[in-house]
C-alpha cells in the first residue's frame, strides 16, 4: 500500500525509491499528475441522474 498526503494546492505527494545502477534505494517525493484541471466531464444521463441540467 503506498502512503501521501495532499499538499495546500490539493496535489497528492507520496515517497518513491529510486534504484541507481550499485542498486542503493534513493527515496524522493514525487507527485501523482492525474490531469485533473478542476472540471469534470459528465454524461448526460448521469448529470440529469443527479439532478443537473443541460446547457
Amino acid at each position: 500500500m503506498i502512503f501521501g498526503e495532499f499538499n495546500s494546492q490539493g496535489e497528492l505527494i507520496f515517497e518513491i525509491g529510486l534504484v541507481t545502477s550499485d542498486e542503493d534505494v534513493m527515496p524522493v517525493n514525487a507527485l501523482l499528475d492525474t490531469g485533473f484541471t478542476g472540471w469534470l466531464a459528465l454524461d448526460n444521463q448521469d448529470a440529469l441522474s443527479l439532478g443537473g441540467f443541460l446547457t
